[in-house]
């Protein structure tokens, strides 16, 4: 068991509930497994900022690695498993949607380089893998639909890690 990733589409309303008191974004979080609006993207979340961006989520310096990690805090202080939960604004949502909503996987593909991920230190760092590729698609057309929703419902995306 690693680091996975969490998105929750939150509407702005509750967006600004969770930034006033972070208690009731845990007590959301507890509820996660029967929340339709809560999403797992397992181990993907690294492999797939690098294949938007080059680097790996570590580095903001691409803003579609915003897409997992925005540097806005719902709580600097707050340490859920692995620090505190990152989130985006509908419009800052709305606008990531309009870049990743048009990229195609095909133009993924030729961005997976197993052996610069390891090199990048791109989390898990078990790229070697026959299906790694298949298994960053599958998981970034999530993304895609996550943010298709969240903008079509002018909902905040919240993203968060746990193990």
């Amino acid at each position: 068991m690693g680091m996975t990733c969490n998105l929750l589409r939150v509407s702005a309303a509750e967006l600004e509930a969770y930034k006033q008191d972070s208690n009731l974004l845990v007590e959301r979080i507890k509820a996660a497994s029967t929340d339709a609006a809560h999403y797992d993207i397992d181990q993907s979340w690294d492999g797939i900022v690098f294949l938007l961006t080059g680097k790996n989520s570590s580095d903001g310096s691409h803003s579609l690695s915003r897409i997992i990690f925005s540097g806005q805090y719902i709580d600097k202080e707050q340490k859920l498993d692995y620090g505190p939960a990152n989130y985006l604004s509908p419009d800052e949502v709305a606008t990531l949607n309009e870049t990743i909503a048009n990229t195609k996987l095909s133009d993924l593909k030729p961005r997976f380089d197993a052996a610069l991920m390891k090199e990048e230190g791109v989390y898990p760092n078990a790229w070697e893998h026959e299906d790694a590729l298949d298994y960053l698609l599958e998981y970034f057309e999530t993304i895609q639909e996550i943010y298709a929703l969240a903008t079509k419902h002018k909902e905040a995306i919240i993203t968060y890690i746990s193990h």
